[in-house]
This record gives C-alpha cells, sequence and structure tokens, in this order.
C-alpha cells in the first residue's frame, strides 16, 4: 500500500487549504483512514480519522475548522481546513488503519503512512 499526500502550501492566517491522500495497492475501502501532523521540533500527533461508516473523530485543536471526508471509491482521502491559525504549520501525514476499526488517534493503530505535504500558515 502506497500513500500520496498533497495540497499544502503557503497560506494566510484565517484562510482554508484542502489536503489529498490517494492510495494504491492492496487497499480496502474499510480501511480507517486518518491524518496526523508534525511542527517543527514538536512531536507528530493526531488530527483527524475516519472510519468505514463515516464516523469522524478529531483532536480538540481542530474540532469545528478541519473536516476530513473520503470519496465513494474509498482511494481518496481529503482533509478540508478552515480558519487557518499560525499553530496549524506543520507537515501533515495521511494514514491507513485497519479495515472494520473504529476511528483512532493512536499512532500504532495505522499501518500504513504518506510522505507528507507542508502547510505554512503565516500571521
Amino acid at each position: 500500500v502506497q500513500l500520496q499526500a498533497s495540497g499544502g502550501g503557503l497560506v494566510q492566517a484565517g484562510g482554508s487549504l484542502r489536503l489529498s491522500c490517494v492510495a494504491s495497492g492492496r487497499t480496502s475501502s474499510a480501511d480507517v483512514m486518518g491524518w496526523f501532523r508534525q511542527a517543527p521540533g514538536k512531536e507528530r500527533e493526531f488530527v483527524a480519522s475516519l472510519n468505514w461508516n463515516g464516523k469522524q473523530f478529531y483532536a480538540d485543536s481542530v474540532k469545528g475548522r478541519f473536516t476530513i471526508s473520503r470519496d465513494a471509491t474509498k482511494t481518496m482521502g481529503y482533509l478540508q481546513m478552515s480558519s487557518l491559525k499560525p499553530d496549524d504549520t506543520a507537515v501533515y501525514y495521511c494514514a491507513r488503519g485497519r479495515p472494520w476499526g473504529p476511528p483512532v488517534s493512536a499512532q500504532s493503530e495505522y499501518n500504513y503512512w504518506g510522505q507528507g505535504t507542508l502547510v505554512t500558515v503565516s500571521s
């Protein structure tokens, strides 16, 4: 399984970006999908997760501002980010976990990771 994240860039505070993640290889439409991020000098942290039946789970820091989704084929995943803040600056990673599971925040629950896309929010 390979994941490719894209859509990062430079945006002003208050702006929006949509990240995309395409999956290829032996993927399952029932895989849990997740987004994580790593800010400079910090550990990677959970952002959002979506499971096979549409249940979503968000970090408190992004709740109400970010929306995770996937397309009907389940090979494309998205992270719509709005009301961006400088604290959202990070490399964003998409990941896929085990099928038929709940949305989860633990990185150990994810088996496959993309290479990351950089989001920079200027003040």
